[in-house]
This record gives C-alpha cells, sequence and structure tokens, in this order.
C-alpha cells in the first residue's frame, strides 16, 4: 500500500524548483483565476521558513507591503505555481526567521551571501553558453 502511495507522490512532485534556502529573496509567480481568465500575479519576498515533506512540502515569503508585513505559505508542489525566482542569497545561522515579523526597517535586513551569488551566476554563465553552442550545432545542420 505504502509503496503505491510513494510512487503516485513522486509523480507529482516537482522537478523545476530552483534551490533556494530561509533568507533568500524570491519571487513566485503564482496562476490567479479570475473569473473566466488567468493572470499570473508576482509576489516577492523573503523567505523566512520552508518545510520539507515530500508533496506536502511548503515554505512562507515574507514581505512589506504599505507598512504591513504580508506572509504566504505556498506549497511547493502546486501547480498554481507558475515558476520562483531567486532574486538575492541572504546569509542566516537559522533555519526559522521568525524573529522578522518584530522587526522593521534597517534590523529587519540580511547581509547577501556572496558566495551563493556568484556560484548562481557561473551556473548562468555556463547554461547560456550551453544553448548557445547548441543552438549554433542546429543552425549548422
Amino acid at each position: 500500500m505504502s509503496n503505491i502511495i510513494s510512487q503516485i507522490e513522486s509523480e507529482q512532485l516537482r522537478k523545476d524548483m530552483p534551490d533556494f534556502s530561509p533568507g533568500d529573496t524570491v519571487v513566485v509567480w503564482v496562476k490567479v483565476r479570475e473569473g473566466t481568465r488567468e493572470r499570473l500575479q508576482a509576489f516577492e519576498g523573503v523567505v523566512i521558513g520552508i518545510r520539507n515533506r515530500g508533496v506536502h512540502s511548503n515554505f512562507v515569503v515574507r514581505k512589506m507591503s504599505h507598512g504591513e508585513g504580508v506572509e504566504r505559505v505556498f506549497q511547493t508542489h502546486s501547480p498554481l505555481i507558475d515558476r520562483v525566482e531567486v532574486k538575492r542569497h541572504g546569509r542566516v545561522r537559522q533555519a526559522k526567521l521568525f524573529y522578522l515579523r518584530e522587526r522593521q526597517g534597517r534590523s529587519a535586513r540580511i547581509k547577501e551571501d556572496l558566495s551563493k551569488a556568484k556560484k548562481a551566476r557561473e551556473a548562468a554563465a555556463a547554461n547560456k553558453a550551453a544553448a548557445v553552442a547548441a543552438e549554433k550545432d542546429e543552425s549548422a545542420e
């Protein structure tokens, strides 16, 4: 019985999620349905917590909107999430950043982890070079 459940759950896992951790600033593009139309809505903020539970995994993103803190919980493997973009890697020493709820302004800032940012830039450059090479090979044929 558990093999069937784990097989079904493994089929529903998303493979296209980028690696991010608490403290990172992300933009989550969510599919929003309004009547018959569907559009994408961006939610940009700091990841303050991640819960890894297979298909039931989620992450919490917090942002300040007009002086009010807004937190939103996203299901990691939800089909309503179009994509997640990592804007900046933060350097923190805790897994849950709930202490940010009491802080505002300069005290709520998170230092940037430059080593992760450098690795991300290098990976993006390598991917771009591979795409250009693949495109060049296609045009040569």
